[in-house]
């Protein structure tokens, strides 16, 4: 693909940091739950310092609406589709891929994975549901009505988030690189790199492709970032921390994960990991 700024893939991968890897393990496999109350923010060292760099815009966000979100959810992916909210949840044994309300937020139609894998990012692709996993190296493809496994493929690396751009499957990894892949081989067919000016963006984890940007979460920040998928430019970020204030003060809820784009009615949707609401928000520039 001759895509400008997004190079041919190589041998050399542009990888988390060990000790970015090392503290994540802990964590999850530690303390799977990684819980702060929903009224504070996570502490300052966890945000990105970077953004206060930053000469691109910054915009805060309004909620429009606020719907149920289960509790025990450890989102990891999340896409709109024909009115439904689609999850993927993950933990080894808790794994899920689900159709749910948006209103009720009720359960309509699930699937889960073998208690091996650890359930990553998803996405829709010509009528199908692709699902990474975290450290399986393994992507699911389900038919998107039935949910019935089409087939598995191998890929190199951890998987984190997944969108698409209507031809190709993108993919993050906790770096600051996103990988282009061929829906049907998944094999990289180039890559992008993150950055804000000079500085690499890394740590993003769930992505959406909304209105021709790439837009991720910052894992451990209460922050989106707005990437061109031409060559990986910073076009914004978007602050969420307003949200925390939304959410019962003595919940217990994970990192903010999970951006989903219903394009019909350009309605974005928010949520985090354990949290009790899905958000419609707007977004306002400050």
């Amino acid at each position: 693909m001759t895509r400008r700024g997004c190079r041919q893939k190589t041998g050399k991968d542009d990888r988390v940091s060990k000790w970015t890897v090392a503290v994540f393990f802990m964590m999850v496999s530690i303390f799977p739950s990684f819980t702060v109350f929903a009224g504070n923010n996570l502490p300052q060292s966890m945000q990105l310092s970077s953004v206060l760099k930053t000469k691109v815009p910054i915009a805060s966000v309004s909620v429009k609406n606020a719907y149920p979100h289960d509790t025990g959810a450890f989102t990891q992916g999340l896409f709109f589709y024909q009115g439904y909210l689609y999850e993927s949840t993950g933990l080894n044994g808790k794994s899920t891929l689900a159709r749910k309300e948006v209103k009720t937020g009720k359960t309509l139609q699930e699937i889960r994975i073998p208690p091996k894998y650890f359930g990553e990012g998803i996405v829709l692709l010509n009528d199908k549901i692709y699902q990474l996993t975290w450290q399986n190296e393994t992507v699911f493809i389900y038919d998107a009505r039935s949910f019935q496994k089409i087939r598995e493929i191998k890929y190199h690396g951890e998987g984190w988030g997944l969108t698409s751009d209507g031809k190709h499957l993108l993919m993050s990894n906790g770096s600051s690189t996103i990988t282009f892949h061929d829906p049907d081989s998944f094999k990289v067919v180039c890559k992008i790199h993150v950055r804000d000016g000079d500085t690499p963006v890394s740590s993003l984890n769930e992505l959406e492709f909304i209105k021709g940007e790439i837009w991720a979460n910052i894992y451990m920040a209460d922050m989106l970032v707005r990437i061109s998928p031409k060559n990986g430019k910073v076009r914004g970020w978007v602050d969420l921390s307003a949200l925390r204030s939304y959410l019962p003060g003595n919940a217990q809820v994970d990192v903010i994960n999970g951006i989903a784009y219903d394009a019909t009615e350009d309605r974005i949707f928010v949520t985090g990991k354990y949290w009790p609401k899905v958000f419609e928000v707007q977004l306002k520039r400050f």
